[in-house]
């Protein structure tokens, strides 16, 4: 994948809960990436290294789209405000595209195991596989502290009810959620054994905090999942 710079035009600000936002842009020139893949959003132009202005955050948004998206929680840091006070019409610099834990189309049995904002480069694959019509089954573990934070939801809501593949498991760990298809309680390994028959044949996306990413690695190869087959992003400093 060639490693490019782009002008990207903000041309919608999404809500997702009341913490996290999408921004969705249109470049000149197409973006091409993987689903899984993410970018470089860089605010200080003279020092492209500059850590607290400069940011990786991944697509959440298919490459077949005409758009790009990111999401972010949006909190107090120096690159969450820059972000949070971008208007309409405004222009940014993008690197792209970077990473390379990504979906294939061969992969034919998939699970998510995934916490908090590592949801988006899993919306990038999921919806990839949607508007491909692809016959992946793809399993989801998703899990936030509150179910207000649950990003997505209703796109997700939406893909399962039109593709029968893809199946979906809300985890709430803080507080006891009001839907019924949110479950109290964490993603553990009777959960994982109940619901993954087969896991010596899925590929294992995990994206999310470093403790967690480390931890649902450990559990994914507890259950049976391969080594080779088991694909982590940790998500720092969001």
């Amino acid at each position: 994948m060639v490693f490019k710079s782009y002008t990207a035009r903000l041309i919608q600000r999404i809500p997702r809960t009341p913490t996290i936002e999408s921004f969705r842009f249109l470049t000149q020139e197409k973006i091409d990436f993987i689903p899984g893949q993410f970018l470089k959003l860089i605010f200080d132009r003279d020092d492209i290294n500059n850590k607290d202005l400069n940011k990786y955050l991944s697509f959440s948004s298919s490459p077949l789209n005409n758009y790009i998206e990111v999401t972010k929680r949006i909190g107090a840091s120096l690159f969450s405000q820059k972000l949070n006070h971008l208007k309409l019409d405004d222009r940014v610099l993008l690197q792209a595209s970077l990473g390379n834990c990504v979906f294939k189309e061969e992969y034919k049995k998939i699970a998510f195991l995934i916490g908090g904002i590592g949801i988006t480069p899993v919306v990038s694959i999921v919806e990839y596989i949607i508007n491909k019509q692809l016959d992946t089954e793809a399993l989801l573990f998703y899990s936030n502290r509150t179910e207000e934070e649950v990003a997505f939801k209703k796109e997700f809501d939406a893909w399962s009810n039109i593709n029968k593949n893809l199946k979906i498991f809300y985890r709430v760990t803080e507080s006891q959620p009001k839907e019924s298809n949110c479950i109290f309680g964490r993603i553990d390994k009777p959960l994982l054994l109940e619901k993954i028959k087969d896991p010596n044949e899925r590929i294992f996306f995990i994206f999310g905090p470093p403790k967690m990413v480390e931890a649902m690695a450990q559990l994914s190869k507890e259950i049976g999942a391969k080594s080779e087959n088991v694909r982590t992003e940790s998500f720092v400093g969001y």
